[in-house]
């Protein structure tokens, strides 16, 4: 049986899609049954914030409250002492909603103010020995500062707690770059009690490449493909990467004793970084999706609550609801949605229907409910948006001024942008219908969207998959790959994938790097035609084929879920992690 030790910014606060993972793979069957302790590992972002392990954590040691009821007292002191740090250690429960699954996890934060500068430094000097990781370059840079100086009080800790043993050692997973600067500290001082992996839920480089650049996926893919025929490798094609402190983080993760990739593009990312990626054990490991049974019923009162929505702000109930929950990023593409419903708009006449696309995406936390019924009552939000605060931020105007474009050419569908966080009348105002929950979105919505351009995963727009929901996601998602794994030869009803990267295949690097706007944006009008016929064709119109897609949606999901994930994937790399460094030290 292994301890796990997870590195990640979201070990108390989910704030994004790696908390998710946590939820779904720590309270996965396999998981539960083969580890024992799960620590989860983290800066104190909030030291003023007095409820240090959110909601139901309770504290064993904290020198800030005076708290002292762990058996490792004596130990955090010494940290605490040689380090000049705080240190928070206790439990919380970490639960997956879908599941009804609850695990209780060990929680260690460092509270970093103060830090004492020699040993840090000392620290950095033997980073830069063992890895060639030059803090000196990047230390202005907070992102990279803060998990630096985590890593050397945090592996003094974790080997106080005594997590691993020459015959069973620890697994370290870290969480994106944040998490690599403690592994890599841990398996420098401590090789013989720790295993490292890095989990890789992105491939930083590229995600900056493909966004910066006019030609988005359209263009990478392609030239990542022509460079990889040749030889090639990142640097050979878009020039050093080292200017960027996550590319340096990332670079060096070759030294960790596996590497876990969320999704088949981002294994070609990886290999693409350089040679040293080449040799190193990659385990291509999926996200794993939640897949919890509704019937047809609940199905309906679901898409009820959104319809009666759409009528309170329009006037009128829509045939059909479309969602999109989505950060509001421009790695989401999200005037593709607007590319295939302007494609679908004269179908939809034609049939005399109509559908409303609900786009549930901010830039900022949860708005205060006071503010969203002044906003409401005095501006009517969210069919109408003003400019700053507490409205519009200037990444959502942007956006809204998207919408308005929209709602101008568009006939048969109205986007309406809901710029808050969350889903209900205590979040979003008097017009939604009491009873209404977030959990709604998922299991009423007719279609969600996921055509991004740069997505390593993508839970989020298989979300609704299990509640019999059609999901429109690009190819450029890594969840496409286990959709096609998972599905066999029968292609899926609820999913319909959206190719941007087909046109203009085997296309060379010059030709590749030449697409720019222009060129991306004519691939996408085009492509959105056809896949604006694949989602009308697939839009369920009798009560039978409801049904069927509620039940071909579940089928699908459960075939995806967690459990399958840790067991296939993730326990499997641990095993190997262990077994090949014992060779090694054997050797």
């Amino acid at each position: 049986m292994f301890n796990f030790v997870h590195v990640t910014h979201e070990a108390v606060y989910k704030v994004g899609g790696i908390g998710t993972v946590l939820e779904g793979l720590i309270n996965s069957r396999p998981y539960r049954d083969h580890v024992g302790e799960t620590v989860l590992v983290c800066p104190l972002f909030y030291p003023e914030n007095p409820q240090r392990l959110g909601h139901g954590g309770l504290i064993e040691y904290s020198s800030l409250d005076h708290i002292a009821d762990s058996p490792f007292n004596d130990a955090f002191r010494r940290v605490e002492r040689d380090w000049n740090v705080r240190v928070v250690f206790g439990q919380r429960p970490v639960e997956d909603e879908a599941t009804a699954r609850r695990t209780l996890c060990k929680v260690l934060l460092i509270d970093l103010r103060g830090i004492n500068r020699d040993r840090l430094n000392e620290l950095k000097g033997r980073l830069w020995e063992q890895y060639g990781l030059q803090s000196s370059r990047y230390e202005h840079v907070w992102d990279y500062e803060q998990y630096v100086q985590l890593a050397g009080p945090a592996a003094e800790a974790l080997d106080a707690l005594r997590l691993g043993t020459t015959d069973q050692p620890a697994i370290v997973l870290a969480h994106e770059f944040m998490g690599l600067p403690t592994a890599l500290t841990l398996a420098m001082q401590s090789p013989r009690y720790y295993r490292t992996l890095f989990h890789a839920h992105e491939v930083a480089t590229v995600r900056r490449l493909v966004e910066e650049h006019p030609g988005h996926d359209v263009m990478f893919y392609h030239a990542l493909e022509a460079a990889r025929r040749s030889g090639s490798y990142i640097s050979d094609v878009f020039g050093p990467q080292h200017d960027f402190f996550k590319h340096a983080l990332v670079d060096a993760s070759p030294y960790c004793d596996g590497l876990l990739a969320v999704g088949h593009h981002v294994v070609r990312e990886l290999q693409f970084l350089g040679g040293r990626f080449e040799s190193a054990d990659i385990t291509l490991a999926y996200n794993g999706i939640s897949a919890s049974r509704i019937s047809p019923e609940a199905r309906e009162t679901s898409r009820a609550h959104l319809r009666a929505y759409c009528e309170s702000l329009l006037g009128w109930q829509p045939t059909w609801v479309f969602t999109h929950v989505t950060r509001l990023v421009r790695s989401k593409a999200m005037w593709r949605d607007f590319d295939v419903l302007l494609a679908m708009d004269d179908e939809l006449s034609a049939r005399r229907q109509s559908a409303v696309l609900l786009v549930l995406s901010t830039e900022l936390p949860r708005r205060p409910l006071d503010d969203i019924l002044r906003m409401e009552r005095e501006w009517d939000w969210p069919l109408a948006h003003r400019e700053g605060p507490p409205d519009l931020t200037q990444g959502e105007a942007e956006y809204y001024r998207a919408v308005q474009a929209f709602n101008a050419r568009a006939r048969n569908v109205r986007a309406v942008f809901i710029n808050q966080f969350g889903f209900g009348q205590e979040s979003c105002g008097q017009r939604v219908p009491p009873e209404t929950e977030f959990l709604d979105l998922r299991r009423g919505s007719d279609v969600e969207f996921g055509l991004s351009l740069y997505e390593p995963f993508g839970i989020s727009p298989l979300e609704p998959l299990g509640f019999g929901g059609i999901c429109v996601v690009s190819t450029s998602c890594g969840c496409v790959g286990f959709v096609r794994q998972a599905q066999g030869a029968e292609q899926s009803p609820n999913i319909v994938m959206v190719d941007y990267l087909e046109a203009g295949r085997a296309l060379s690097v010059k030709e590749a790097m030449r697409i720019g706007e222009a060129e991306r944006r004519e691939v996408e009008v085009e492509v959105a035609k056809s896949a604006a016929r694949q989602l009308l064709s697939r839009l369920p119109t009798t009560e039978g084929q409801r049904r069927a897609l509620l039940q071909s949606g579940y089928d699908l999901a459960h075939r995806m879920s967690w459990d399958f994930v840790a067991e296939r994937y993730i326990l499997p790399a641990a095993r190997r992690a262990t077994v090949r460094r014992r060779i090694l030290n054997a050797g």
